[in-house]
């Protein structure tokens, strides 16, 4: 089989070779799409970045093509419908980030109630070791609010359970089949918002979501508590999240992404792409309240971007062609 990848590094590549040595494998650095069309038309199967289009155009160049397979979760910038009328195959990655991204939300968490950065940041700039405004809040035992428990958040009810918290969760589409399997209670997100020590949100952004978190019903989370965002800005609205800090309400926030640098639909561009909006976030920023508070912490959109996760796309991707080339065809696009 003849294979195109595109966009690939060099420990791709090296994997790729070591997993069809009976394949002709064709590397190309740089992108496709109707500005960059492939030089050879004799592809019958193509892998393919988030940079990367494939239109109507680019397909027509590839008469032979069977299969697209992308190595990410998002896939709009693949024509399906015409490949789909083409007789093609088109795979993705369903998930690759799950562990990765409520992990890094536990990160978030204990840098805040254990005062972590704080701790740090005192000894490199002044190198004393006073304990003075240090002391920190015990996980276990408390109650966490876990706001969607798709792939992200069963992985965070899983990370809270092993710290010996209470889990609460809410989802405007509930899993029946999974309270008793991991050991937490679905509740209206009134009563979540009212009962949890931390709140973490795992939903995605969808017009039911958005300021899922706001000014009318940030007032009845329960005092002191924490808020970690590590899914996307929109969920809330940062006008309330400010004053809730200013006043107290909220103790602290660990945010990963915030609402100002607008809706993110694949994580993967932006190791491809840089951050879209940076130079904008940057001077946002520097006068933003949130950024000048000491118990917010805010990262860079960064959760999702672990080797561990870049190796679940690639073994994904391999099993992708690998299915192909049997038959037996998986993680097909919806």
């Amino acid at each position: 089989m003849i294979i195109g990848f595109f966009e690939t590094e060099p420990w791709e590549e090296e994997a790729l070779r070591k997993s069809f040595p009976q394949d002709e494998l064709v590397f190309v650095p740089h992108i496709i799409g109707p500005d960059n069309l492939p030089e050879r038309k004799d592809l019958e199967a193509i892998c393919v970045f988030v940079q990367s289009h494939v239109t109507e155009e680019v397909l027509k160049e590839l008469p032979q093509l069977k299969m697209i397979t992308t190595r990410s979760t998002g896939f709009d910038h693949i024509d399906v419908v015409s490949a789909k009328a083409r007789g093609i195959r088109v795979m993705y990655v369903p998930g690759y980030g799950d562990n990765t991204v409520a992990e890094m939300a536990f990160g978030l968490l204990l840098n805040l109630t254990r005062k972590i950065y704080l701790s740090i940041d005192r000894i490199k700039e002044t190198g004393s070791f006073a304990l003075d405004g240090l002391r920190g809040t015990d996980l276990k035992g408390k109650t966490i609010g876990i706001i969607g428990t798709g792939r992200i958040g069963r992985e965070a009810i899983k990370i809270a359970r092993g710290f010996g918290m209470e889990v609460l969760a809410y989802d405007v589409m509930p899993n029946p089949a999974l309270p008793p399997e991991l050991g937490f209670r679905y509740v209206p997100l009134e009563e979540l918002l009212a009962q949890s020590d931390v709140i973490s949100l795992h939903c995605p952004y969808t017009p039911e979501t958005k300021h899922i978190i706001n000014s009318k019903n940030i007032g009845r989370i329960k005092k002191g508590a924490y808020l970690i965002n590590t899914a996307r800005g929109g969920l809330v609205e940062t006008e309330a999240l400010t004053e809730a800090l200013r006043v107290g309400a909220l103790v602290g926030a660990g945010l990963d992404v915030i609402e100002e640098e607008g809706e993110m639909h694949d994580e993967l561009k932006v190791l491809s792409q840089g951050h879209p909006q940076e130079e904008e976030l940057k001077v946002m920023l520097q006068n933003h309240a949130l950024m000048k508070m000491p118990n917010v912490l805010i990262t860079p959109h960064n959760a999702f971007n672990s080797d561990g996760a870049l190796r679940r796309i690639l073994e994904t991707t391999i099993l992708n062609i690998d299915s192909f080339k049997k038959g037996v065809v998986t993680n097909l696009v919806p």
